[in-house]
């Protein structure tokens, strides 16, 4: 029984890592790219790892496996948000559509990254 939990758990999480890949290629933008693959990425890597560690059963793989997920949880975002932040200091284009009201953030990151700073 949990050799068909962890290759479900395994199978699912390669799943998902196709779904972050072709939101990879099919996204428009850098922003909604770099959403696409964090948040898949994260959840992909967990379910792999938590089916080999139901695999290999072992508390001290368990608890290793824990800390990893650990920390991809607390990393991802953080990456995620100093990459965007570079991405809109730094002028990228980003993906206009008229449907949608745009964000002001790009506007007040831009003019506080071109202000001179009083030191």
């Amino acid at each position: 029984m949990s050799d068909l939990i962890a290759g479900s758990l395994i199978i699912l999480g390669g799943v998902f890592a196709v779904i972050g890949a072709l939101g990879l290629v099919r996204m428009p933008d850098v922003l909604i790219r770099m959403h696409a693959s964090t948040k898949i990425g994260t959840l992909s890597t967990g379910l792999i790892l938590a089916g080999s560690a139901v695999v290999f059963a072992s508390p001290d793989i368990i608890i290793r496996v824990i800390a990893i997920v650990l920390f991809i949880l607390l990393t991802a975002p953080i990456g995620a948000h100093m990459m965007g932040r570079s991405v809109l200091s730094t002028g990228v284009p980003l993906w206009k559509n008229e449907d949608i009201a745009q964000d002001e953030v790009e506007d007040e990151l831009l003019q506080a990254h071109d202000a001179p700073e009083d030191r």
